[in-house]
């Protein structure tokens, strides 16, 4: 059986390098980075908020195409919302994959700490463009409502994550 793992957690909390580790041990296993999808849409920067919507749509194609083929798919995304998660919990039970909602559970302060490490990645441009620390912080506290009302969520311990990440997603 395939599976779907999104792997939530706040920005610079590890989920790409903890995405990339878990994939790197599934031949033909998908790590679906959608910050990587960004800056293959045209203007992107102009409407973040429509990219975002734009890069989900094709993310969700995607991850369709990979369970179809009976493949595993691990999203590392921030979500802070319950919309895109559910839409990727009713596709994996389209293709009668399992669904697995992770979260990389850092601290606000570890999330700053280390969001200032990276001002040149990706994902801080994109945070700049939709607030900067203000979006952060609202990111954050987002986050921390979704895990609240989300029962099915396992938290990763931070000091070992890719083993915390082995044992959620075992058959």
């Amino acid at each position: 059986m395939a599976t779907l793992i999104l792997l939530n957690g706040p920005p610079a909390a590890g989920k790409s390098t903890l995405a990339r580790r878990w994939v790197a041990d599934r031949p033909l296993a998908l790590n679906l980075d959608l910050d990587q999808l960004w800056p293959m849409l045209g203007r992107w920067q102009d409407d973040p908020r429509a990219t975002g919507l734009a890069a989900r749509r094709l993310a969700l194609a995607m991850a369709g195409a990979q369970l179809a083929a009976g493949r595993d798919v691990i999203v590392p995304q921030f979500l802070g919302r319950p919309e895109f998660v559910d839409q990727l919990a009713d596709l994996a039970g389209e293709h009668r994959a399992r669904f697995v909602h992770v979260v990389l559970a850092i601290d606000r302060a570890q999330m700053h700490d280390r969001f200032d490490d990276r001002r040149d990645h990706l994902g801080a441009e994109l945070i700049r463009l939709l607030g900067g620390e203000a979006e952060l912080d609202r990111m954050y506290d987002r986050l921390q409502a979704l895990v609240a009302i989300r029962p099915e969520v396992v938290r990763l311990d931070p000091a070992d994550p890719y083993s915390a990440l082995l044992a959620a997603t075992a058959d």
